[in-house]
């Protein structure tokens, strides 16, 4: 094995390593909020670690397919979240209405 090899293996183990870690972190951030944003930014952290996975993966691989499936994924991914953006405006929209009318029936 050549030393470029060698240092390449090095930093793929190294980065997937350090992948790993933020995973972990990220999901304790979904799993504990505080807030609905908050959970919606840690699920876009999500698919930037996976992307960040399948890229270490098709380096260490050699298969430029990984690379294809990254960019679907973080084009996938930037939709979700703008999905999730458009919930959580539209839902405090829809929750302002909702006091209103419970309000009017109470008079």
């Amino acid at each position: 094995m050549t030393s470029g090899a060698a240092f390449l293996e090095a930093s793929a183990i190294f980065a997937l390593g350090i992948l790993s870690i933020s995973f972990l972190l990220v999901v304790v951030r979904v799993v504990r909020g505080p807030s609905l944003p908050d959970r919606i930014l840690a699920l876009d952290m999500l698919v930037a670690v996976a992307i960040g996975f399948i890229a270490v993966f098709g380096i260490r691989s050699g298969f430029r397919l990984y690379m294809d499936v990254a960019i679907a994924l973080g084009l996938v991914g930037f939709l979700a979240t703008v999905a999730f953006a458009r919930f959580v405006m539209n839902g405090g929209a829809d929750a302002k209405k909702r006091e209103e009318q419970t309000e009017e029936e109470r008079r």
